[in-house]
């Protein structure tokens, strides 16, 4: 029993790598070792690039480019050499059969002409869209990842709040807002179809994938700048400043790449077997009829790292009163049910978990619970984890680096502060530039040891593989919450069955 607060820190967690070899960071371990499935997915890959001709070639010399070793601009121990995407991955790209989709130049600029941002952001997206259904349809090469090529006008004029500068030449098309809303068919048919772009998200991100979701269409959005700032750009300091970056963005974008196209870069060192995290997902819809209805799903993730998203229903869930979501026993019953049915599914045993682990930003309500408790009846330990940053306190300490990262309070049995970023010896330097706030971590329902549940999460927040980084700040069960919540509700119409994990970023 705990009887006053203790603090203490969890060892970093290591993963494990080729060779079943383990070690602290992703980088390591991949340039030392290879990745975790290196003998089962190795080899040329197939791609696909669609965008206009000069974006599309940009692409192909940077992936050409990423092949061999690339040195980091000064010494950083943060950001460490490249290796090459073939020797760190054993994986290469196959330039003799890649599939090019070009999308003129002009096209994308007409539509980034159009003041009104819905029909910009749908009519920019339906570009790269249709084609790829198109390609999926009539072609029969198979292509594992796509690279989505864009100017960097379309990110910046592709998202929310994004406003075109005023010209003489802009398209003001659109509908007035009684005119969206209306159910009312519109006398034109062109009108008819101006109203569908506002059925969808301002963000080209989020829109383009969620447009691909049905399709099941794997996708790396790129923008020029990312991989071409010494063409694009003339201020000599801040290209400079970008060369920090290139050898983190040659691992960001080989992970990713291999990640998507099948493989699995690392899993968990010290992973505890047959145990289920599953992260809970929502997000508020924006409806003047109705301020309550929000959709919910589920991340789930297996003890081998890969992560499967489940979509439930849309339904009442948010309560402006608590700020707080919650979904009724049937949806509760209903999106655990998928969760351990595909665990089960993909288990070696075919066999339920031990264990279950729902993570959340806030509470459970009593409601809720009990859909949950009746999905995991005779079949599994279920434990409601509640898990948010906290900004009410800080914690220093009198040296050059702050509070090291693993550092944990524990407070209570079922109560603790766990720091996930802080200071790693590893790299000589701390996440983060501020002094870190922890993560209030509480067991809210069922039985755990807290101790366990901090190492389990700070475990977690080293299975972001959009990424190439020592660590996240937050565990993946709730890292993508947002914007896997943003693609899901990016369309009225938008459709979906249980996905990977990787059809969402």
């Amino acid at each position: 029993m705990i009887t006053e607060p203790t603090l203490i820190h969890i060892p970093e967690p290591k993963l494990t790598f080729g060779h079943n070899q383990k070690i602290e960071d992703p980088r390591d371990g991949l340039t030392l070792f290879g990745p975790y499935t290196q003998k089962e997915h190795s080899g040329t890959i197939n791609i696909g690039i669609i965008g206009p001709e000069v974006q599309r070639n940009y692409v192909i010399k940077y992936l050409s480019d990423i092949h061999k070793p690339i040195f980091p601009a000064k010494n950083d121990i943060a950001r460490p050499y490249f290796p090459g995407l073939e020797a760190a991955f054993n994986i290469s790209v196959n330039f003799n059969s890649m599939q090019e989709i070009d999308i003129p130049i002009e096209e994308i600029e007409k539509f980034l002409k159009y003041t009104d941002g819905h029909q910009r952001v749908f009519n920019l997206t339906d570009l790269y869209a249709t084609r790829l259904s198109r390609y999926l349809n009539e072609e029969h090469f198979r292509v594992d990842v796509w690279f989505i090529a864009i100017p960097d006008e379309i990110y910046q004029y592709g998202r929310p709040q994004s406003k075109i500068p005023k010209a003489e030449d802009n398209n003001k098309i659109g509908l007035r807002k009684n005119e969206r809303s209306s159910n009312q068919i519109l006398l034109f048919d062109e009108l008819t179809e101006l109203k569908v772009a506002y059925d969808f998200e301002i963000n080209f991100h989020n829109q383009l994938k969620a447009k691909l979701l049905n399709d099941k269409i794997v996708t790396q959005i790129i923008r020029e700048s990312t991989i071409n700032y010494q063409s694009l750009w003339t201020d000599e300091k801040k290209i400079e400043y970008e060369k920090l970056f290139d050898t983190a963005k040659a691992w960001n974008i080989s992970t990713t790449l291999y990640y998507k196209s099948g493989g699995l870069p690392w899993k968990l060192g010290e992973v505890r077997k047959n145990v289920c995290y599953l992260g809970l997902v929502y997000k508020k819809i924006d409806s003047p009829e109705n301020q309550r209805n929000a959709c919910c799903a589920a991340q789930m993730f297996l003890d081998s790292g890969d992560g499967m998203v489940f979509r439930g229903n849309i339904g009442p869930w948010y309560n402006p009163k608590t700020k707080e979501y919650h979904i009724s026993k049937k949806d509760a019953f209903e999106l655990l049910s998928m969760s351990l049915e595909s665990f089960k599914q993909k288990s070696e045993d075919d066999t339920y978990p031990d264990e279950i682990f729902i993570h959340a930003k806030t509470g459970f309500d009593d409601e809720e619970w009990q859909g949950f408790t009746e999905a995991t009846a005779s079949k599994s330990k279920i434990i409601g984890v509640r898990i948010k940053e906290d900004n009410t306190f800080k914690m220093y300490r009198d040296f050059s680096y702050c509070i090291p990262r693993g550092s944990a309070l524990i407070v209570t049995e079922n109560l603790g502060y766990l720091w996930t970023k802080g200071y790693i010896p590893r790299i000589q330097t701390q996440l983060g530039l501020e002094t870190p706030n922890p993560l209030r971590v509480e067991v809210l329902r069922g039985d755990a040891d807290i101790e366990i549940v901090c190492r389990d999460i700070l475990a977690l927040t080293k299975l972001n593989y959009n990424a190439c980084i020592f660590a996240d700040g937050a565990p993946v069960t709730l890292r993508f919450a947002d914007s896997i919540g943003e693609v899901l509700t990016a369309g009225k119409a938008i459709k979906s069955e249980v996905l990977p994990f990787k059809h969402y970023v």
